[in-house]
This record gives C-alpha cells, sequence and structure tokens, in this order.
C-alpha cells in the first residue's frame, strides 16, 4: 500500500465540507506546493491526488491510464443505471470509446451550426424576458440551467411539451456520475434509468417511422447504416448527451459570472469590448473549472512525477488544480479574461477530451454576453454563494443577483 500523504491528513482534505467547497484552491496549493502526487486516504474510494499540470495532462494523453466505470455493492434497485453507464463512452476504452465517439460526433457535428446558435440567442432572450420586469433572479435555476437542458432538448429533437422533464432528469443524472455519489443519488439514478430507458425506446420508434432534423435520427442513421450502434449504446449516449450537454454549461455560465461579479474591473473591460467573450470564456474555464476532477485507473505499473502508481490503483486528476498551477499561469489566482495563451485542461485533454466542448463555448459566450447586454446593472445579492455538494463538479446551487440601477 503506499504511503499515506500527511499534507492530506493535515489538512483534513474533504472535498464535500463546507470550506472546501466554498474555496478549494488553496487546498490545491498546499498539496501541489508538497508534491503534485499524493496518495490520500481521507478521500474515498482512497487514491491518489494529481494536482499538478505537467502530471496531470501526461495522465490524460496516457493509454497506460484507463477509465473503467466502479459502483460498490451493486443493487437490483439501480442495475438499470449500472447497465446503462456499462455502455457509456464516458467509462469505456478503446476500440469501443473510438467507435462510440466516432459514432456520435458524425451525428452531433452537423447541428451545431448558425442556426443552434440563433435558437440559443433566441433561448437565452426569452428566458430573461420572464424576469426582467421583477429586477431579480437567480441566476441559475432561472436562466444558467435551463438554457443548455433546452438547447440539448432540441439538438436531441425532444418535443418541446417533454422539455421541462429534462430538468428533473439531468439533475437526478449527474448525481449519478459524481464522484460524490451515494447509495441514495444511485437508488434515485436506478428509478430515473427506467424512465428514460421507456423514454428514448419510445423516441426511438416514432423517428425510425418518421425520420426529423435532428441528433436522435441522425444516431439511428448511422447505427442502421453502418451497424456500430447497439441498442443499448443509443440509450447510453443519448442519456450521457443530456447530463453531459447540460452540467457542463450551467456550471461554465453560472462560475463565470460569479468571476465577473466578484471582479468589477473584468466586468467592465468585457463590458467595454464585448469581442473579449471568448478569451473570458476560456478564462472562466480556467479559474473556475466546470468539472474539477476526474478518474483514472492504472493499466500497469507507472511512474508520475517521482511516484510509482500501482496497476489498478485509482488516481483522481484535480482539473481545478492543475489549472492553476503557478508553473504554467502566472498569478493563477488572478481572473484575467485577455489571458493568452490559456492551456488549461478544463475539458481534459486526450482521446476523453469532451465532445460537447464546442457546444459549451458557443452557449457561454451567447449567455454571458446576453446577460451583459440585456442586464446593464448586475449585481450579487448575497457575498456567500451556495456551491452543490459535488465532487467532480463545481458549479452554483443558486446565485441571487439583482439588476436594478
Amino acid at each position: 500500500m503506499p504511503s499515506v500523504s500527511k499534507v492530506g491528513e493535515r489538512l483534513g482534505l474533504n472535498p464535500l465540507s463546507p470550506p472546501f467547497l466554498e474555496n478549494p484552491y488553496p487546498f490545491y496549493h498546499e498539496l501541489r506546493a508538497t508534491s503534485p502526487v499524493h496518495w490520500l486516504s481521507s478521500v474515498q474510494p482512497e487514491g491518489w491526488f494529481i494536482t499538478g499540470y505537467k502530471e496531470a495532462a501526461a495522465i490524460l494523453k496516457d493509454a497506460r491510464f484507463e477509465k473503467r466505470m466502479r459502483i460498490p455493492q451493486i443493487s437490483q434497485a439501480y442495475e438499470p443505471l449500472v447497465q446503462i453507464q456499462k455502455n457509456m463512452m464516458l467509462f469505456q476504452n478503446p476500440p469501443d470509446h473510438t467507435r462510440l465517439r466516432t459514432l456520435t460526433n458524425k451525428a452531433l457535428s452537423p447541428f451545431i451550426t448558425g442556426s443552434l446558435q440563433l435558437y440559443i440567442e433566441e433561448t437565452a432572450q426569452e428566458l430573461l424576458a420572464q424576469v426582467k420586469e421583477a429586477g431579480t433572479m437567480d441566476l441559475i435555476s432561472d436562466f444558467a440551467f435551463p438554457l443548455p437542458v433546452l438547447v440539448i432538448a432540441k439538438l436531441l429533437g425532444v418535443p418541446a411539451e417533454d422539455r421541462a422533464q429534462f430538468r428533473e432528469w439531468a439533475s437526478v443524472m449527474v448525481r449519478t456520475i459524481d464522484l460524490s455519489r451515494t447509495a441514495t443519488t444511485l437508488s434515485a439514478g436506478g428509478e430515473m434509468a427506467h424512465k428514460l430507458i421507456d423514454y428514448f425506446h419510445c423516441l426511438f420508434t416514432q423517428r425510425r417511422k418518421h425520420p426529423q432534423d435532428d441528433v436522435i435520427s441522425a444516431l439511428l442513421a448511422v447505427r442502421e447504416q453502418e451497424d456500430k450502434m447497439n441498442e443499448e449504446e443509443l440509450v447510453a449516449t443519448c442519456i450521457l448527451l443530456l447530463v453531459a450537454g447540460h452540467e457542463t454549461t450551467v456550471n461554465l455560465v453560472g462560475n463565470g459570472m460569479l468571476a465577473l461579479l466578484r471582479h468589477p474591473d473584468q466586468l467592465h473591460k468585457l463590458r467595454e469590448a464585448p469581442a473579449l467573450i471568448s478569451t473570458a470564456v476560456e478564462e472562466f474555464l480556467r479559474y473556475e473549472s466546470p468539472t474539477q476532477m476526474t478518474v483514472r485507473f492504472a493499466a500497469e505499473d507507472v511512474e508520475i512525477g517521482n511516484v510509482l502508481i500501482r496497476k489498478d490503483e485509482q488516481m483522481y486528476i484535480v482539473l481545478g488544480a492543475a489549472n492553476r498551477d503557478p508553473s504554467v499561469f502566472p498569478k493563477p489566482d488572478q481572473l484575467d479574461i485577455t489571458r493568452n495563451p490559456n492551456p488549461h485542461l478544463a475539458f481534459g485533454a486526450g482521446i476523453h477530451f469532451c465532445l460537447g466542448a464546442l457546444l459549451a463555448r458557443m452557449e457561454a459566450r451567447i449567455a454571458i454576453n446576453t446577460l451583459l447586454h440585456q442586464l446593464p446593472y448586475l449585481h450579487l445579492e448575497s457575498v456567500t454563494p451556495q456551491w452543490r455538494d459535488l465532487v467532480g463538479f463545481r458549479g452554483l446551487q443558486s446565485l441571487p443577483i439583482s439588476f436594478m440601477e
């Protein structure tokens, strides 16, 4: 067994503790300053915490480190969820990962176009119109959460009358892939999995009879033309698109707006020069990464950062820590919307680089520019925003703001 990091134990590192949820970066800095690779038994399952940029990037790009699905004490209550996740490309390695990603990308890419951009703009404006007269809103529940849900539902081809359900589905399912998942969240996911499987099978039947201009019809066409994606993989892919297509964007928009409101100079700079939105979004991704951690397993003994990682040991690649590594990012704790270059790892790296990165960037640029254009007077209503109790993802539970002059 590896020697336990006394730094992690001394810090009392608990990713679900209030101090950590509020600001994990001092913990990351102290771990990295001692060593970028630490074995921690204060997290469960215990494993290696990777906080250095060089080490994180190396692992993400190295085929000797694998994705695996590990759900302890599998219960019949969430067996349908287990079957879905077994078929997700998120937990696959080549050659299955390559096959699923290629087919999904072939179906999805043609829809990331100017017409989708127009839909995002119209939807963002409609959401703001619903709250504009009130002068206040919860930026998460009123705007950042519903926007990507409506967008991914539109892309998939979910009928308009069913799109409200996607909010609940996404909220439940994201907890089943987060590192903080418990038997309770897995059981809830199992119940939701039954509903989602039935729902998508019905939708597949409709689309086979009457194909439309949407991603599900495209996935069905790819599958039936090339016979490379089975029915279970098709369901799992749609559910993954629902969860991943929503979670990254809601966190990116919410975290980005909080960062701007806490840094009035950067907010002013972006208002004065809206063309900076692209570099600003990259800085939001680095500064407050929507995905904080991802997991890999060693397929063989490998040395990383002068530390021997044994076969089958688990690694937490802490993207949020890597993106604040001072050896790569000067003044890493400073928000700078003009930062360039900005080689952050917010979307991962290697073969598992986020499939929806292009869509997330498009949604964030439109959402944040719409907010700044439509609401010239923006103020935080609370100095202590509420962070969600998740480990792998970093996002706000709520963000009350006012926009009265």
